[in-house]
């Protein structure tokens, strides 16, 4: 070839390589994560955390996906949660992921808390940071399924509802939006000796709220103050008044004072749950679009609407099926994303 050919080859070349510089890097696509289950591993502050995962049958490849995060209660574990709430069926069936963390206790596999603030057990003695766990353990599982990170999630039961009242508190940047069942939120006040619970929202963003919780729940009293003993001991948790704590938040939001009565419902006739009803009501007027909404419920006890009847009704209180909490608060879900990032 001769030497002009050659320059100008070469020429070509580098304008190529150059211009394919210039361009922005590709979006980073997770290889495929096969649908089903699978336990993630996250080291975070000096302990290897858990957490089980469920992908669904139409995970479709890497497109992303919503991410629920659902925290068990005080005591509990994952994978007893996961077995008593039975949301990984209705996942499969509307296409997001379910992530059943795992808290921490002074043994690894049982009677595990989460660090809610003024509650529970080890996670609060302990000082553990779970709301940096959870901040690992949604980095971690981008590496490994194909998240919606604009689309993430968080629920729980009693002491895992407070978790997630902890995270629309303090990590509203990568939450956006709550379901909390049988628990308030527990953050303490800044001011030395009141033990009221504060609303910590390091700015910025209010939350939509989707509360359930029975006004008969023996041990996440609705109306606030000491619940009934924990049994075989004389362990008794002070919990707050579930209205004023979600009237903070409808303060903060903006939204309009007074909730509209959106829906009713009663347990089906000549059932055991016929006497149990349910109330929705909406605060609507909020700004950037956000709404909090209470499902008030008498009769149900301190249990999950819908699951499957435990054999705890003694000391947790009736079961229900006045409405199922996981179609509800994924209706309320899926109508919620995070802001686009400005930069």
């Amino acid at each position: 070839m001769p030497s002009s050919l050659k320059l100008a080859a070469l020429a070509a070349a580098l304008t190529a390589a150059a211009a394919a510089l210039a361009q922005p890097p590709a979006p980073r696509e997770v290889a495929p994560t096969p649908a089903g289950d699978f336990e993630l591993a996250v080291a975070h502050d000096g302990r290897t955390r858990t957490a089980l995962v469920h992908v669904p049958e139409r995970s479709g490849g890497a497109r992303p996906l919503p991410v629920i995060l659902n925290f068990h209660g005080g005591g509990g574990t994952a994978r007893d949660h996961r077995e008593y709430v039975g949301m990984d069926a209705l996942a499969d069936r509307e296409g997001f992921i379910v992530v059943y963390p795992n808290g921490t206790g002074w043994f690894e596999e049982q009677f595990l808390t989460w660090n809610a603030g003024l509650c529970c057990g080890y996670a609060v003695t302990e000082k553990v940071d779970d709301v940096g766990f959870v901040r690992a353990l949604l980095d971690a599982l981008g590496t490994r399924a194909p998240v919606d990170p604009a689309r993430v999630y968080a629920t729980g039961l009693a002491n895992g509802a407070m978790m997630s009242y902890r995270l629309a508190a303090q990590a509203s940047d990568r939450i956006a939006a709550i379901a909390p069942v049988g628990g308030s939120m527990v953050l303490p006040e800044r001011r030395v000796g009141d033990p009221r619970p504060s609303l910590e929202v390091p700015g910025r963003r209010p939350v939509p709220i989707m509360h359930v919780h029975s006004v008969d729940d023996p041990r996440a009293v609705y109306q606030g103050g000491l619940s009934e003993p924990v049994p075989l001991t004389s362990t008794r948790t002070r919990h707050p008044n579930a209205e004023e704590v979600l009237y903070r938040w409808v303060a903060f939001a903006g939204c309009r004072a007074k909730p509209a009565v959106a829906e009713t419902r009663a347990g089906a006739p000549g059932t055991g749950t016929a006497a149990h009803t349910a109330t929705k009501y909406v605060f609507a007027g909020c700004r950037n679009q956000t709404e909090i909404v209470l499902w008030k419920l008498s009769g149900a006890g301190h249990v999950w609407p819908g699951a499957r009847r435990d054999d705890f009704s003694p000391v947790l209180g009736p079961g229900t099926d006045v409405i199922d909490a996981n179609e509800e608060m994924w209706r309320f879900f899926r109508r919620f994303a995070l802001p686009p990032i400005r930069p």
